[in-house]
């Protein structure tokens, strides 16, 4: 049942000036590397100056841990992976991962980070996670902590319910379309009993730790961390959360019970990431820091993403009349030479659109291509076959963009490894809340040229008209 938006400046104020002197000394203390493992590449929506690497290659590993910053991302697009796929990956990372931290002689803690309307491969990527790690370092792991909490996106968590918001209201996840996902749905309301039907009833609802809205805002970290102490056999920690500040107090709890030997893994978004690894707040991203090479040429939007909230503001887009549109026939899939003949047709389209000095946006038909046989992973490879297509929009170019902006989870990842073929991009920060921006390496199809990841899921009605408009230079 949908609550009012207005809940949230409910609650008590935190001292956060406190909290973050409190924080930053825990952090300072802690010399661990965080490795994100990144199910698809939006999960950079909080922070920037930040790499993202697009493979799991030893070198791309040692890499990321010799860097001075605290974490770096690892972008599995498991999501968009079948349970054999994203199992073989994990196994691969969970392995080299160790390999180089004892070569680096670095300690590490794994986050897994995934969509903050808790689709995605769980708990099958976190318990892979978790053998990896025990058997690689014989250390064991207490609990899991999820934390879906996304202040960007418009996702709370209160009293065990999460909530997604649209509008003035909260409205609980399960009552929204993305609980409805053909590969990663669920029904339950609260955080315990998702547990609970996504593990199969391994861990029971009434045995969840979860941390309250009322310790976190009378700042009793003494409490949270004693909650955190008793843990133990991977049992899992839900984590309520209102603001930033709520995370703040429950890190610097997690931090202490850390120093004491506590070991966790984490299945979060993206919020606890940027406060983990004390990435500093910014300013949304003007023109001019992302577009560093000056082109007469246009844009690429290219939108696969069939969530309602794209399908709108996609219509809102169409505002903007200097925009060519070109539609994709998605519902030609199944059919490879007419899907492939529309797919030259729209890439002709959209080269002399942009050699024109026109933005193109190539979107697909908005109708949802279903599989005949029923099956979950028939679905979502037919996803994927769509989405490759959508990439190869970008990918098969011969002209280079003046930008690219990609919608949706598995398209933004296809775009990024297989289009771009970037393999380390720096995370230049937000163009929008919860949107953000690589800059490509110079490996990549385009280097340095501004990639917006846009979000199925993120965003108002407005925010990708307002989105093209910035790097329009509107």
């Amino acid at each position: 049942m949908a609550v009012k938006a207005e809940v949230i400046n409910s609650y008590k104020r935190i001292d956060e000036e406190y909290i973050d002197s409190l924080l930053k000394k825990e952090i300072d203390r802690n010399n661990k590397k965080i490795v994100v493992l990144d199910d698809d590449p939006t999960g950079v929506q909080t922070v920037h100056d930040i790499s993202v690497y697009t493979n799991w290659e030893k070198d791309s590993i040692r890499q990321g841990f010799e860097e001075e910053n605290n974490l770096f991302y690892v972008l599995t697009n498991s999501r968009g992976f079948t349970e054999e796929q994203t199992t073989k990956a994990h196994k691969e990372i969970g392995d080299v991962v160790d390999q180089v931290a004892k070569e680096t002689g670095k300690e590490y803690i794994f986050i897994s980070r995934s969509d903050s309307t808790l689709r995605g491969h769980y708990p099958l990527e976190t318990q892979l996670l978790k053998s990896c790690y025990e058997q690689n370092t014989g250390k064991t792991i207490d609990g899991e902590i999820l934390c879906p909490f996304f202040k960007e996106g418009g996702r709370f968590t209160i009293e065990n319910v999460h909530y997604v918001k649209y509008g003035d209201d909260l409205v609980p996840a399960n009552e929204t379309e993305f609980a409805k996902d053909k590969t990663f749905g669920y029904t339950a309301m609260t955080m315990p009993e998702y547990v609970e039907e996504k593990t199969k009833g391994a861990y029971k609802a009434a045995d969840v730790t979860c941390i309250s809205l009322e310790d976190i805002h009378n700042m009793d970290i003494d409490r949270i961390e004693a909650q955190l102490m008793e843990v133990k056999d991977f049992n899992k920690i839900i984590v309520n959360a209102v603001d930033y500040v709520d995370v703040k107090v429950f890190c610097v709890a997690l931090y202490r019970a850390m120093a004491k030997g506590k070991v966790f893994m984490f299945r979060t978004a993206a919020a606890i990431v940027k406060v983990m690894g004390a990435v500093t707040d910014q300013p949304l991203l003007l023109r001019e820091q992302m577009v560093v090479k000056e082109t007469s040429n246009g844009g690429i939007i290219v939108v696969g993403s069939h969530t309602d909230k794209t399908t709108k503001q996609v219509e809102c887009l169409k505002e903007l009349s200097d925009i060519e549109f070109i539609e994709l026939d998605a519902t030609l899939v199944k059919d490879e030479a007419a899907f492939e003949a529309e797919v030259k047709r729209c890439l002709d389209k959209e080269e002399e659109c942009i050699k024109a000095g026109k933005t193109v946006c190539c979107y697909t038909t908005r109708a949802l291509i279903t599989a005949d046989t029923g099956d979950k992973e028939d679905e979502l490879r037919l996803s994927v076959k769509i989405s490759d297509a959508v990439q190869s929009l970008v990918g098969r170019l011969s002209v280079t963009p003046s930008f690219v902006i990609a919608k949706g989870g598995i398209t933004s990842s296809d775009v990024g490894t297989k289009a771009l073929r970037v393999r380390k991009a720096n995370v230049l920060g937000q163009i929008k809340p919860g949107i953000p921006v690589w800059q490509t390496g110079d490996e990549s199809k385009f280097p340095m040229t501004p990639y917006v990841i846009f979000p199925g899921n993120v965003g108002e009605i407005t925010t990708l008209k307002e989105a093209a408009e910035v790097l329009m230079g509107k």
